[in-house]
């Protein structure tokens, strides 16, 4: 049987400067060649010693190299971050030393008395690490070396008892703890075991009051051995005593510290999540504690973890981990969470107040993990609540409810006129499934169906389960399965086509077999697709279209249908309409108006306003007249909605008025208006109401209204010239009968339709009907308006043809109520001063 090898241990691990950093191991490195050529020098130098010094220089050195060991072996240690540091008797050997012993050998003589006291220590205490004794000795040499120069200079030959030696002899000491003090602070800094400012405050409070009584002690033995020897035999009570005193003040000021500590720790322990309170624990620990190592293990419903972590400037992996080790149970009401374990740096047997610290520090600890697991798991609770009443159990999908809200959270964030799919797939004879293999192999069937759709499903689509064997798939970007990269808004003359596409190829996906209990299957799924703007349609609204298109396909027995519009006369938009626009009457920024005015061909001096209403819907954006109008004409909201628009219109006519640009406003009239015997009594209420002369409003009407055979139009049409409202007939020439409009229902304003206009520099024939209608307005004295002018030649036109008046983009956008007046000041200022605006007095 062959034995197992020995390991080889390098020079730095049997030194003891494994895991130490490079700046304290080249410190170690220099300290002690100094202290050794200071020592052999020191040792080199003659003796010349002054007659009444009470020793020989042998026995002098022997009694100083004594003292040094004894004041070492009596030391008192505290803990100063992961070091610990010692206050021995060191100033009061060192003062005994210079009187006995000849000074040049204080170096030597202290190195010796260090080591062999250390190197005792190092043996009783089982440490093992020459690099530390070695630092140590050499640092009190140091501080000997320099401390005897010092008290040399100064006492020269004066007398032992004499004043001047007593001189030197404090200051040889305070020298002495000048340097062993910042040797040890830059060690310890260097060591990263402390920040150098706590390092000085603490170790300066825990050492100065110790100088002062090593100086009288020094001083006082000096005498004895001087006067008489015997009196030393008083000294060790004396020593006794002052040991006892300073060890209470360290042991207090560390008691002190922990504690203080140790609260402000605890106190900061985070209520996060586990690694959170375990990094915090970890760090107070080892701050706390002045720890080598600190680990943590938690112990939970999913098993132990341990976390652990290395006290700064200290390479334990190669260290290892001296110092002893405490471990603790942490427990809240008996149930257990975990362990800590606290390595110590310091080199003794655990004191209880380190116990009873740990142990508390435990507790603190287990009680934040103990909360942190808790709120964990509500936090997973919570999680798992939110996530069922989101999704279906079953297949994991969205629900229905949910692709309803968040679908039309979706639908909003797009443009209003982006074009949106939804497809419906339902699985055809999936009771025959359910009643051959059972609930449980059609609740599989059900869940690969999802895991199918779930995989064609691209990014940014919406699927969910929305009936017991039905699936909605909402597409926001109707592009071709085998192009992704196509783009977002496709025409809607494409994005059905598109759609029906998409659908197909997802019918023939889910068409594939599929074993479900043993058994291959291959199921055969029909198909509904809808597709609108996303401004014109709620997601509840798209999955009724699709599922009347899905009960298509099933009619049909085909595998896709579309849905068509035809087939369905009323729409949620329709039904939801009349409540909406209730809602808009009774707000104030919802029904507004948009005002483009009408100019003098030549000098672009305004002639008159038109008023053009819009809704500002709250979801569905802004929505021209063409999408509502219709339904309020059949409504009783008609009267609401009229009386709205005249008092916007009339409104904005005095504002600009009370600018001084004197122009009438033009308000269309729905043909229910021209039906109704009360409409000429509302307009003359809206004149009052706005102080407005009747000459200031104008009411366009359209010929198909005008000239209806309803005689009740008569009366309303004269009525409103009596009260001297003026008339506008608008899109002229689109009617039944444009010449017999004007000889039954007298007008003072002809508006030639936008159509004529746009035609009329390339067809002949809309440039003769623009013709008429102007030498008609000039023969019928009533003012001429062409529509819909948006070029530099159509105004050449016009001028040329004599038309006098003239409205569209090439003058002037429709604008907010509020940007009007600026717009119609700065064209009649701009205007020439000899052309002034037609009115209808004018044309008489």
């Amino acid at each position: 049987m062959t034995a197992p090898p020995v390991a080889r241990r390098s020079w730095i691990d049997v030194a003891g400067l494994a895991g130490r950093p490079l700046s304290v191991r080249v410190l170690t490195a220099t300290v002690a060649a100094a202290a050794l050529i200071l020592a052999v020098l020191g040792a080199l130098l003659p003796v010349d010693r002054p007659a009444d010094r009470p020793l020989t220089p042998l026995a002098g050195a022997a009694l100083a190299a004594a003292v040094v060991a004894a004041g070492q072996l009596a030391r008192l240690r505290f803990r100063l971050g992961r070091g610990v540091v010692s206050v021995s008797w060191g100033e009061a050997a060192f003062i005994i030393g210079f009187v006995v012993a000849p000074p040049g050998w204080l170096p030597a003589v202290t190195l010796a008395g260090a080591v062999a006291a250390w190197a005792l220590l190092a043996w009783w205490e089982s440490l093992r690490n020459v690099a530390e004794v070695v630092h140590l000795a050499a640092s009190l040499s140091l501080g000997a070396a320099g401390a005897a120069v010092v008290a040399g200079a100064i006492a020269g030959g004066a007398p032992v008892l004499g004043a001047r030696m007593v001189t030197a002899l404090v200051a040889g000491a305070l020298t002495y703890l000048v340097l062993t003090f910042g040797l040890a602070t830059l060690t310890l800094a260097l060591h990263r075991d402390a920040p150098a400012a706590q390092i000085l405050v603490r170790a300066s409070y825990a050492k100065v009051p110790m100088v002062v009584g090593n100086v009288i002690v020094g001083l006082a033995a000096v005498v004895a051995l001087v006067e008489n020897p015997l009196w030393l035999l008083a000294f060790p009570p004396a020593l006794w005593l002052l040991q006892r005193t300073y060890r209470f003040h360290l042991r207090a000021e560390e008691e002190r510290r922990l504690w203080e500590a140790f609260a402000a720790a605890t106190a900061t322990l985070p209520g996060g999540t586990e690694i959170e309170v375990v990094e915090a624990g970890l760090r107070a620990a080892l701050d706390v504690f002045g720890a080598r190592r600190v680990e943590i293990e938690v112990r939970g419903r999913d098993g132990e973890r341990r976390y652990a972590q290395d006290g700064p400037g200290q390479d334990n992996a190669v260290a290892g981990l001296p110092g002893p080790a405490i471990t603790r149970s942490m427990a809240v009401d008996g149930d257990l969470v975990g362990e800590l374990t606290v390595w110590l740096s310091e080199p003794t047997l655990p004191v209880p107040r380190d116990e009873s610290a740990i142990s508390a520090f435990g507790d603190a600890l287990a009680g934040a993990l103990h909360d942190a697991a808790a709120r964990e798991r509500v936090a997973e609770l919570s999680g798992q609540v939110a996530y069922e009443t989101r999704h279906d159990r079953l297949t994991g999908l969205l629900d229905r409810p949910t692709l309803l809200a968040e679908g039309d959270q979706l639908l909003r964030s797009f443009d209003r006129r982006r074009h949106v799919a939804l497809l419906l797939l339902d699985i055809n004879d999936f009771r025959e499934v359910n009643g051959t293999l059972g609930h449980r192999h059609g609740d599989e069937l059900l869940r690969l169906v999802a895991d199918r759709l779930t995989e064609l499903t691209r990014d940014g689509e919406m699927l969910a389960r929305t009936g017991d064997d039905e699936f909605a798939l909402l597409v926001p970007r109707v592009v071709p399965l085998i192009d992704s990269s196509a783009p977002a808004d496709v025409p809607l003359s494409d994005s059905m086509p598109l759609a029906l596409r998409r659908a197909r190829e997802l019918v023939e996906e889910l068409g594939r077999p599929m074993e479900v209990s043993s058994v291959r299957l291959a199921v055969e799924v029909a198909a509904g697709v809808t597709v609108a703007p996303a401004g014109r349609a709620d997601v509840a609204e798209l999955v009724r279209r699709a599922s009347l298109a899905l009960q298509e396909a099933k009619r049909q027995e085909v595998t896709v249908a579309a849905f068509d519009a035809g087939q369905d006369a009323v729409t949620t938009d329709g039904l939801a309409l009349l409540a909406e626009l209730k809602e808009a009457l009774a707000a104030d920024d919802q029904i507004v108006l948009h005002l483009q005015p009408a100019v003098d061909l030549i000098t672009a001096a305004p002639t008159g306003v038109e008023a053009l209403v819009r809704w500002q819907h709250p979801r569905r954006g802004r929505l021209s007249p063409d999408e509502f109008i219709a339904k309020v004409e059949h409504t009783e909201l008609h009267t609401a909605f009229t009386r709205r628009v005249l008092d916007l219109a009339l409104d904005a006519a005095g504002r600009w008025h009370a600018a001084g640009v004197d122009v009438p406003v033009s308000v269309n009239v729905p043909a229910r208006s021209l039906l109704d015997p009360s409409f000429p009594a509302q307009v003359r209420d809206a004149l009052r109401r706005h102080h407005a002369p009747a000459s200031r409003l104008v009411l366009e009407i359209t010929e198909s209204v005008a000239v209806s055979e309803e005689r009740i139009v008569d009366d309303v049409l004269a009525e409103l010239r009596g009260a001297g409202v003026q008339l506008s007939l608008d899109d002229f020439g689109t009617g039944y009968s444009s010449l017999a409009i004007v000889t039954r229902a007298p007008v003072d304003e002809i508006k030639i339709d936008r159509s004529f206009v746009d035609d009329m520099i390339e067809s002949p024939a809309a440039g003769a009907v623009v013709r008429g209608a102007v030498e008609l307005g000039a023969r019928l004295g009533v003012r001429v308006v062409a529509e819909g002018v948006e070029t530099t030649e159509q105004r050449a036109a016009l001028i040329e043809l004599g038309c006098p008046t003239a409205q569209g983009y090439h003058f002037c956008r429709p604008m907010p109520a509020d940007r009007i007046v600026q717009s119609l000041t700065q064209l009649s200022e701009a205007a020439p001063a000899n052309i002034r605006p037609l009115r209808a007095d004018d044309a008489s």
